[in-house]
């Protein structure tokens, strides 16, 4: 009887989906992907590493051969997950932005470009924080600061109500002047970027389309990780921060 081939696992932020599983679809050998919630995004750290490290420590060794994160820095909350078994490959970028545009440099271009660009992707518009009723509380949930402006000044009064206000929904917004929707490569509903578009209008920032474009994603399923873009955990060891200027991953033994 033949030997099953192996697999390998994806660990994946389901804001990604889409692309993911288009990629996944030409890809030479089995790939199986696991999507963890978006809101583990709202979760203070280690939230978002414990869970990932959960779904490493239950990869079968006999079943897969390699895991793959789609995941980046993401705002150090991959930061001290651990190979155990399998190798562990990360994506040498900052955030899912640079996935879904295709490799980091040109992330690093975009962001010099137009350092105050707001992201838009089929993954961010339809798993938001409105349709995800069962992910992990908000801080403004936390604080009960998450209800309207009228319930506000009822609770706290007019003048620290506006204060809340501006603080929770008005100050971020003051800090971008584009709007850009990364348009994937494959059709999807025009609803997406219609949505994308009326947001800028809300805020008043320009618009943008870019096309967004599979390379870093096809080299994630792929199981062969250049290692300028990739940092491949062995097993033993630990995920941690690189060094400013230099890395933005490095490895260590736990």
């Amino acid at each position: 009887m033949a030997e099953v081939e192996k697999r390998l696992l994806v660990v994946a932020c389901e804001v990604l989906a889409r692309e993911l599983q288009f990629v996944a679809a030409s890809a030479e050998r089995p790939v199986d992907i696991e999507m963890l919630s978006q809101g583990l995004h709202e979760a203070e750290k280690p939230g978002m590493a414990d869970q990932i490290q959960k779904s490493i420590d239950a990869a079968d060794p006999g079943l897969y051969d390699g895991i793959a994160l789609a995941y980046a820095l993401c705002n150090n909350g991959v930061l001290g997950i651990v190979a155990r078994s399998l190798p562990v490959a990360v994506p040498r970028t900052h955030d899912c932005i640079a996935l879904l545009l295709g490799s980091h440099a040109r992330y690093q271009a975009e962001f010099e470009a137009e350092p105050g660009t707001y992201y838009y992707s089929p993954g961010w518009l339809e798993r938001d924080t409105t349709n995800m009723p069962h992910q992990m509380p908000t801080v403004q949930d936390t604080l009960g600061t998450g209800g309207s402006y009228a319930e506000l000044v009822e609770q706290y009064g007019e003048e620290n109500a506006r204060y809340v206000w501006e603080q929770l929904h008005g100050s971020w917004e003051q800090h971008y002047t584009r709007a850009a929707y990364i348009a994937p490569p494959f059709p999807v509903p025009e609803n997406f970027e219609a949505a994308a578009r009326a947001r800028a209008e809300e805020n008043r920032w320009k618009y943008q389309r870019i096309e967004g474009r599979p390379g870093f994603l096809e080299k994630l399923v792929s199981g062969r990780w250049p290692a300028d873009e990739f940092l491949v955990l062995s097993p033993g060891e630990k995920l941690v921060a690189g060094d400013p200027g230099g890395d933005i991953l490095r490895a260590e033994k736990e």
